[in-house]
């Protein structure tokens, strides 16, 4: 696709989508190569205008993940992350070389703070940096951004000058990020219409944000950047990404839609596959998505109070500035139970934006009417739950087989939990300070490690006493932090599967880095 600076009555935003990058890098939010092909799928699919599929140099496993996924885009660019040295550079070419359009993404700091403490180089020898590391980029692909790494402390006049370099060497797209999320909407916005005006050739090259949210102004700054000049928008499904978080792509595609009027923009992606999403990127990365989550979450458009029901009741404008439908939000039915046939379950998922294979749909519809034999009334909530759990789960190697609980307020409470694995099954029993703690301290009898319980969270599927229980576990083990979730009536079972498959996780990344090793050698 070829983006370029020319203005018309409502002018188009591109959209750079780095949930796979950027996105990744929050802890614990790792996701296997089949997750990452299926939300670049789905990203593609939707008109995100660019994929970010990841950082080539980082990881054989990335490499691969970015070289499969640019072949397989259809519409989308892919980019792939490159820092200012050669060797990433060279790295991000192979990577992306099968795509369809290919973009290279190298950044330099350029802050006194990042150029002292990080980078360790003058203002000048970064300059070289720059110029020489854009023209190698160049020579591989024909679009080529840059960014200034912590741009938003960085003196304009030196800005100014590293945005000269860079477009003079080839780059196609400037990003002048807010690393840090220090930035307030009118600094930003004039950095911009500043840089903007002051560089010659500026208008060679589209601009761009990448804002972070540690002060919560990610969606206020994107916005302001686009007032000062800016055309592309660096963001991620959810939010996610280091620290606080990134622009969540999702709210400002929905700020653009329903602002039109203040904000005459517009993007290629469809907006009603918004929430499909948000719930693909929750499950592979196994972060749920906060309740009063703007756009996307559980409360976005619930209503509680007298006065909005009884205005929603009379005319839904007068407290929904959107619909439910505009994201893809579907109202949640009772039709399900335990005489639903395939057909019928196969719709539903179908309703409900799931695409299954063959084998998986097999294994989801058992569980289904697992869960229908012990509950009245399986929601759509319910649905999403078990599939997420199957999808998560369907490579494990360690697998829940039974468990009970001895608990009360007779201590001590008592575990026995049998498992299976690649040697068969195995049992062990084991006390703990309540029922969770003999959970945990069995299976770390039964597997033991030196990971450490960063997070145990819980909360209810849906409403009712026989509601699932959605149980998500957070482990570290010492650089790696892993989130896993599990599903079930019972919590304590939730909790069992949440903790067995972070092992998991945290087991076939194992693996993975030590088959690396073993081929180096």
């Amino acid at each position: 696709m070829t983006t370029t600076n020319t203005t018309s009555a409502r002018d188009r935003i591109v959209i750079f989508d780095t949930t796979l990058r950027d996105g990744e890098q929050c802890p614990g939010a790792t996701m296997t190569f089949d997750e990452k092909l299926a939300v670049a799928e789905l990203l593609d699919t939707m008109g995100v205008d660019i994929i970010e599929a990841g950082f080539p140099i980082a990881s054989n496993g990335d490499f691969e993940a970015v070289s499969e996924i640019a072949r397989r885009t259809k519409r989308a660019t892919i980019a792939g992350l490159a820092r200012a040295i050669p060797a990433d550079i060279a790295r991000a070419g192979e990577a992306v070389r099968h795509a369809q359009r290919a973009r290279i993404h190298t950044f330099v700091s350029t802050s006194p703070i990042h150029l002292a403490h990080q980078m360790r180089k003058s203002q000048d020898e970064v300059v070289d940096i720059i110029l020489k590391t854009v023209a190698q980029a160049r020579d591989l692909v024909e679009d080529v951004e840059w960014s200034a790494m912590d741009a938003t402390r960085t003196p304009l006049d030196y800005l100014c000058r590293c945005v000269e370099a860079a477009i003079k060497a080839g780059a196609t797209t400037i990003n002048l990020p807010d690393t840090v999320g220090y930035a307030t909407p009118s600094e930003y916005r004039d950095m911009f219409a500043n840089v903007r005006e002051r560089v010659p050739n500026a208008d060679k090259a589209v601009f761009s944000v990448h804002c972070h949210n540690d002060l919560g102004l990610a969606i206020a700054n994107s916005l302001a950047g686009i007032e000062g000049g800016a055309r592309q928008v660096e963001c991620t499904i959810n939010g996610i990404g280091e620290r606080a978080g990134n622009a969540a792509l999702e709210e400002i595609v929905m700020a653009l839609r329903t602002r039109a009027d203040v904000l005459p923009y517009e993007t290629g992606v469809e907006s009603t596959m918004l929430t499909r999403a948000s719930k693909l990127v929750s499950h592979a990365t196994n972060f749920p998505v906060q309740f009063n989550k703007a756009i996307v979450g559980r409360n976005a458009f619930a209503h509680e109070s007298g006065i909005h029901q009884d205005g929603m009741l009379k005319n839904a404008e007068t407290y929904e500035i959107m619909t439910p439908a505009s994201v893809g939000l579907t109202k949640t039915s009772l039709v399900m139970g335990k005489h639903s046939g395939r057909a019928a379950f196969r719709s539903k998922l179908e309703d409900l934006g799931l695409h299954l294979s063959d084998n998986q749909f097999q294994d989801a519809f058992d569980r289904f009417k697992a869960l229908a034999d012990r509950k009245k009334n399986v929601y759509d909530e319910d649905i999403e739950a078990l599939v997420d759990e199957n999808l998560a789960t369907a490579h494990d190697r360690i697998r829940l087989v039974s468990l009970s609980v001895i608990a009360g307020t007779r201590g001590p409470q008592r575990a026995t939990l049998r498992i299976a694995d690649e040697a068969g099954t195995r049992i062990e029993e084991a006390d703990g300070n309540g029922p969770v703690d003999a959970v945990f301290n069995a299976i770390s009898a039964l597997v033991p490690h030196q990971a450490q319980l960063e997070l145990y969270q819980v909360h209810a599927v849906t409403g009712g006493t026989d509601a699932q229980a959605e149980v998500s576990v957070r482990l570290r083990d010492g650089e790696r932090s892993v989130t896993a979730r599990g599903a079930d009536p019972d919590t304590l079972v939730a909790s069992a599967k949440a903790y067995l498959s972070a092992l998991n996780k945290l087991s076939a990344h194992s693996v993975r880095v030590h088959a690396q090793h073993a081929a180096a050698e």
